[in-house]
């Protein structure tokens, strides 16, 4: 009897086998759900960088340069003496004619990594400009005298040189398409000339514009740079390179967090360029352009406010050949889409010269696609790059009206009081009221409005008739293209507010 009785009891005691059931599912589903969470994250935090650095320290250089500056004797100032003191002669001797003063030898420090096994090295180009020697230091204090091979300023990159008798380990570039905001990094380079340091973070932010030049497209960085740093790699956790230090973002000249780096995909670009033709080639194909602003869109019939809007093209250029025209709005480039004017640039440098690329072009309520054969940007300076392919920010406003202007046409009195060339037809404004919609949003006297909608304007009337069509054709603006000193821009004008006398 008790025999059967704790028999009963451990039974009653035990769970039934649904309980059991349905205690597996949910230890399944729990540990299914802490997978995914995991997973989800991304990369782990690694539990030591010591075996990476161990590894990469052997490929990153110091590079340090001497550059000599001559002191100008006139700006020395030699002391009013009073007559017969007894300095005159000791400063005589000091300021006279016949001491020539010596040169000045300024140093910079800089840091730079090695991309192949017989000496070739990337660094930044403002490390080595205007340097009469480079020095290349290992992390052993080996050092080398470089040569430069050659140096892209728009990139702000530079490839070096030197000679050694050994096969040397060297870095590979990784695809700097791939990474994501919070993903590790890892830099190593030559903060304040103390050498060999390193530094890890993660990715904070990725396609950086901070207007430092035409292609800015930066990798933003937590990882702690400084000066010295520049030049040096920024490596993923398997040891590839996918950005080149270049500056910070401080106030007090110190790291605070806010890195950048060049794209790994852009650096390979131009350093096999500099390796084969010591510049630099990108593309070019001969056109100025806007952002597409929501009226323009509104006055083209575009959906969207996209792409890169044409408002001069260049004659007898790539895109002039190809029948590219003004307001064409450039929607892709080889494939690839455009969302907004700051991105052509770049695609077509990183196109490079000599190439035939497809162009989608909207005009006139239809994609057209169009052939051309890129040029060479010649001269490759930012000036040039500035005035190519991409308009600077002027004082004109995109959203524009006709409301508050006075227009006259353009006869032989008009011309001489604004001083324009008799090839150039058009209407003219001849005065804005100040606080009218067409001077508040930015349109002065004497601009020529030389077309509306891609139509040539030859008196004021012809304004009415293009609103007539456009409102017919549902258009909630019209798109002007006004000549004003020497150059051509593009503005948008609301249908809905401008005034017409009947």
């Amino acid at each position: 009897m008790v025999s059967q009785k704790k028999t009963a009891m451990v039974q009653a005691r035990s769970p039934q086998p649904a309980l059991w059931r349905m205690l597996s599912i949910s230890l399944f589903i729990m540990a299914a759900v802490l997978w995914a969470t995991t997973s989800a994250i991304g990369q782990e935090r690694p539990d030591s960088f010591a075996d990476l650095a161990e590894e990469l320290l052997p490929m990153v250089v110091n590079i340090s340069t001497v550059q000599t500056v001559s002191r100008n004797s006139e700006t020395r100032e030699v002391p009013n003496l009073p007559e017969g003191s007894p300095f005159q002669d000791f400063f005589d001797d000091f300021f006279g004619e016949n001491d020539a003063p010596e040169p000045l030898l300024t140093r910079t420090l800089g840091s730079g990594f090695l991309i192949s096994s017989d000496g070739y090295i990337v660094t930044n180009n403002h490390v080595i400009d205007e340097a009469d020697s480079v020095t290349v230091t290992f992390v052993d204090g080996e050092s080398h005298d470089a040569i430069i091979v050659g140096r892209d300023a728009l990139l702000d990159v530079a490839l070096l040189k030197i000679e050694v008798d050994e096969p040397l380990p060297y870095v590979s570039f990784g695809d700097s398409d791939i990474i994501r905001v919070g993903d590790w990094v890892v830099t190593i380079g030559n903060p304040f000339g103390l050498g060999g340091s390193v530094t890890a973070g993660i990715v904070s932010g990725l396609h950086r514009d901070i207007r430092s030049g035409p292609y800015d497209y930066f990798i933003q960085t937590d990882a702690s740079i400084n000066r010295g740093n520049s030049g040096g790699p920024m490596f993923d956790l398997d040891g590839n390179v996918i950005g080149v230090n270049t500056m910070i973002f401080s106030p007090n000249g110190g790291n605070i967090g806010i890195g950048f780096a060049i794209p790994s995909n852009d650096v390979a670009r131009v350093v096999d360029q500099l390796k084969e033709f010591g510049r630099a080639r990108r593309g070019l194909i001969g056109v100025t352009i806007q952002n597409v602003s929501e009226d323009m869109a509104a006055a083209l019939g575009l959906e969207d406010a996209r792409g890169a809007i044409v408002s001069n093209v260049t004659p007898d250029g790539p895109a002039d050949k190809a029948g590219i025209e003004v307001s064409d709005v450039i929607i892709a480039f080889g494939g690839q889409s455009i969302a907004t004017n700051a991105e052509l640039p770049r695609v077509v440098a990183n196109t490079g010269a000599g190439i035939e690329v497809a162009v989608d072009v909207w005009r006139g309520g239809e994609v057209l696609t169009k052939i051309l054969v890129t040029a060479e940007l010649p001269g490759a300076t930012l000036t040039e790059v500035a005035n190519t392919d991409v308009v600077q920010p002027s004082q004109v406003d995109d959203e524009g009206t006709l409301m508050g202007m006075r227009l006259a046409p353009l006869d032989s009195t008009v011309r001489a009081e604004f001083e324009l060339s008799d090839d150039l037809e058009g209407v003219m404004v001849t005065s804005v009221l100040a606080n009218s919609t067409a001077g508040t949003r930015g349109i002065a006297r004497g601009d020529l409005i030389v077309q509306i909608n891609q139509l040539n304007v030859e008196e004021a009337d012809d304004i009415e008739d293009v609103i007539k069509d456009a409102r017919d054709a549902d258009r909630t603006a019209i798109l002007l293209r006004i000549y004003r000193d020497g150059t051509y821009f593009l503005l948008a004008l609301p249908i809905q507010i401008i005034q017409i006398n009947e």
